[in-house]
């Protein structure tokens, strides 16, 4: 379900203070030009001000340059050995000397400048112990002046940080490393001698072949094992080679099916946890072979997933910025695919939540992004004082799919439910004759339709209303599934009873069967609106396309969101017939954004999505499936298993689990849920969930709420 590198989470990694950009602009080491020109690309390209969009504080140091010409790559060996150990033994010396709460970054040149990066990084570190090692790269650079076969001296460096070579470039101030702390990533060319080296001396190598079979992140776990094992920090060594240069051709030696990009700017994401993370370089890079630029942008996206900022420190940053008016479970996002998250050390977790139903057709779902930049790139936003040509056919989609004569858009839930309250009271006034300002509508105990002022009003729930009084009058509640308690309360201003077809913040509750019918019976008798709140029901979630199909009921209004804007666009709508509908008149109700072409584009490939793939079929199956699991585990902190479809709620013993404290241990075995009316966890994935994936879900949900202890009554009954 999850991997995570065996991380040491600490204040040094959680404040990454000011990252310290040397530029080392050297070819002196390679057989050819063109790494020397890497650090002035990347400075005037912006590199540093991409690592300030994450937060970072960052300085670009005085880019280092040889004292001399480099010599010509014919020239005698120990010529260039002398040029390339002056750079390094001023490289060596600039990076010992950074401010001891820098983190330093790299930027060659040629893997040649390694020597000086970390013999200068050994030394900062030696007050405290041994450095260790990642070297990323396409070659094991471990030859000497006596076994190389190009006379290249950028295929040295490794061999000369351990101390194996020409004393020339092995004499660079600093200690030689612990080849036991030391690992090579990603190397699929070398020669044999240069392999004979490393195995003799003991380092680590997880070639190509090891990254294919176990994936870059799991390679890179225990690459951190071997550099963090009894050393004091370490460090990140990249060469741009190590990359397919299918994707990445700006490099000096390109060699065909190298790693990913994007893998190892994922598997990079692990540092961000690691307060022993000491320095990283990137070297090999070749500004005029980039035409494109993408080099340079991976070069800059390396970067940032390596150094930015982590867990602890973003939490800090939105408990000192932020408004307290939520409490986060202790994770932070940064990318999602399918029914999958990935926290900003790189940690996966299973979406059993889906942003409340909003993300039912999975992270970055490649037809919705499709349809949105799509959309973007032609036309976004002109207000509804002008029309655009997307609302039309997203209103006239909506009236078909779900059978009403009108739809009325608007952004957020909330503004949805605000839009029926409306129209509901102005067609008492209009249509049914209720007094002026004598309308009531009739909602539900343990509601939750939104927290507007108007809404959080007729809430049941004392934290909502606290402190926000006074509240809009009009509002009356009745106990949820009781449908003589809803008969009693109507009065002839009665206007509308506001109902959810299943309570989901309420606490995953489900009516008795046949309560909708009955309750739309009684609103028809009593000429009463059935509006239903289907924001985080609809579209298939509960195993029909809307949650009151279950009791075969037609609302007079209904009210759409969520998994409507396809969790990349707040898109909701009121939908209801003329006679309610009508009431409307050019300038009674609005919004700048409802209708927007941007959402309502997105929109209409949810809509043709959902009747493509009709996803309340499989929401029904999987439901079944996951309830049936999750009650015959008989787990002792479990005290009910209720839902319906993939929206489903397990209510546990507070005197054996909080749900707050259920959240936690989910979250922290690689399940990402929350908690809901204090008691009940909510489980409601993307409805694009794989059988087998769920039922993985299942066995970790089982077995981490197995470990809660049993009932307090339950003990005491058998001590006694």
């Amino acid at each position: 379900m999850t991997h995570s590198a065996p991380l040491q989470v600490s204040s040094q990694a959680a404040v990454r203070s000011t990252v310290r950009i040397v530029g080392a602009a050297s070819a002196l080491g390679a057989g050819h030009l063109g790494t020397e020109a890497a650090p002035d690309a990347l400075q005037v390209g912006g590199l540093a001000e991409h690592l300030a969009r994450f937060g970072l504080a960052t300085t670009w140091e005085a880019t280092l340059r040889p004292r001399s010409p480099a010599p010509n790559s014919t020239a005698p060996m120990a010529e260039r050995l002398e040029a390339v150990a002056e750079l390094a033994q001023r490289l060596s010396d600039q990076v010992a000397a950074l401010p001891v709460d820098s983190l330093p970054l790299v930027i060659g040149g040629d893997h040649a400048v390694a020597i000086g990066t970390w013999r200068g990084m050994a030394r900062r570190v030696a007050p405290r112990g041994a450095l260790g090692l990642i070297w990323i790269d396409a070659h094991l650079d471990s030859h000497t002046d006596a076994t190389t076969h190009s006379g290249n001296i950028h295929g040295m460096p490794l061999a000369a940080l351990l101390g194996e070579g020409n004393p020339v470039i092995t004499g660079v101030s600093g200690p030689r490393l612990d080849p036991s702390k030391v690992c090579v990533i990603g190397a699929r060319t070398w020669e044999e001698e240069e392999l004979a080296h490393l195995r003799r001396l003991g380092v680590r190598i997880f070639d190509m072949t090891d990254v294919r079979e176990r994936g870059m992140s799991a390679v890179f776990c225990d690459a951190l094992s071997v550099a963090r094992s009894g050393t004091a920090a370490f460090g990140v060594s990249i060469d741009l080679d190590a990359l397919d240069p299918n994707a990445l051709p700006a490099v000096t030696c390109p060699e065909r099916d190298g790693i990913a990009p994007a893998e190892l700017s994922n598997a990079l994401l692990a540092l961000r946890a690691c307060g022993d993370f000491a320095a990283l370089e990137i070297v090999e890079y070749v500004p005029a072979l980039d035409v494109t630029g993408e080099g340079a942008t991976w070069v800059a996206e390396l970067a940032g997933a390596a150094l930015g900022p982590g867990t602890y420190a973003l939490r800090a940053k939105e408990r000192q910025f932020g408004a307290h008016n939520y409490a986060p479970l202790p994770a932070v996002f940064h990318r999602g695919e399918g029914v999958w998250l990935w926290d900003v050390e790189g940690r996966r977790y299973l979406d059993m939540m889906s942003a409340y139903s909003a993300v039912s057709f999975g992270h970055s779902n490649p037809r919705l992004v499709h349809a949105l930049t799509e959309q973007a790139g032609r036309l976004a936003l002109t207000s509804r004082a002008y029309s655009n040509d997307r609302l039309p056919l997203l209103l006239e989609r909506l009236c078909a799919i779900f059978g009403y004569d009108r739809a009325l858009p608007v952004n957020t839930g909330l503004e949805a439910v605000e839009t029926a309250l409306k129209a509901v009271r102005k067609w008492a006034y209009k249509v049914k004759g209720v007094p002026n300002d004598q309308a009531e509508i009739i909602t539900c105990e343990g509601n939750f339709h939104g927290r507007s002022i108007t809404i959080v009003g007729f809430s049941s729930e004392p934290q909502y209303r606290d402190g926000f009084g006074p509240f809009a009058p009009g509002f009356k509640r009745v106990p949820y599934g009781d449908a003589e308690a809803l008969e009693a309360a109507i009065t002839p201003n009665t206007a509308a009873f506001l109902v959810e077809a299943l309570q989901g913040e309420g606490g995953i509750v489900v009516p008795p069967a046949g309560y909708l019918a009955r309750c739309a019976e009684i609103c028809r008798r009593h000429d009463v609106l059935l509006v239903v709140d289907e924001i985080q029901t609809g579209l298939g979630r509960t195993g029909r396309l809307l949650a009151c199909d279950h009791d075969g009921v037609r609302p007079d209004g209904v009210i759409l969101g969520k998994a409507l804007g396809g969790g990349l666009m707040p898109v909701s709508a009121f939908l209801a017939d003329d006679a309610v509908m009508d009431v409307f008149e050019p300038g009674d109700h609005g919004s700048t954004f409802g209708g927007n072409p941007l959402g309502a584009a997105v929109a209409l490939e949810v809509l043709d999505l959902l009747m493509e793939t009709r996803p309340w079929e499989r929401a029904a199956r999987l439901g079944e499936r996951l309830m049936a699991r999750l009650a015959e585990a008989r787990l002792p902190c479990v005290r009910e298993v209720r839902g319906r479809g993939l929206l489903i709620g397990v209510e546990l013993d507070p005197a054996c689990l909080s749900a707050t404290l259920g959240a936690e241990l989910l979250l922290a075995h690689g399940i990402a849920t929350k908690d809901t009316h204090h008691t009940v966890l909510r489980f409601a994935p993307p409805l694009t969930i794989e059988a087998e994936v769920l039922d993985h879900a299942a066995d970790v949900i089982i077995e981490t709420l197995a470990m809660a202890p049993p009932r307090l009554a339950e003990t005491a009954s058998t001590t006694g």
